[in-house]
């Protein structure tokens, strides 16, 4: 216990883990099975909408708990599929929604003055 509490950690590392190519048909249980081996489980998030199938958020309880879980199940076979583990990164997201909001904005100050894209 002392090594990890003077292990320092990349900045990216964190509790939560976006898990991608999920097999569709994998359950809760299923998943709580597969990353419950490396440590206590706070949460899972299985995506189930048509846009987010295939996904899952998985938040450990302990930093690095998800960072053995990361760095085990990367490109893990789970029926036919490899699984692609990222560690969530919340900023990512926001900048992308914050440049998709200001397009959006710019588009329509082009329109209010009568502006075009053709140069």
């Amino acid at each position: 216990m002392n090594n990890r509490a003077n292990a320092r950690l990349p900045p990216e590392v964190n509790r939560a883990l976006f898990v991608r190519n999920l097999p569709f048909k994998i359950t809760p249980e299923e998943m709580y099975d597969i990353f419950g081996k490396y440590g206590a489980i706070r949460q899972i998030r299985v995506g189930n909408a048509s846009d987010t199938k295939g996904t899952a958020f998985v938040v450990y309880e302990d930093i690095f708990d998800a960072k053995t879980a990361y760095e085990h199940l990367q490109g893990f076979n789970i029926m036919g599929r490899y699984l692609i583990v990222l560690y969530y990164q919340p900023n990512k997201i926001t900048k992308k929604m914050n440049i998709a909001k200001k397009e959006e904005e710019l588009k329509e100050l082009k329109t209010r003055y009568g502006i075009s894209d053709d140069d």
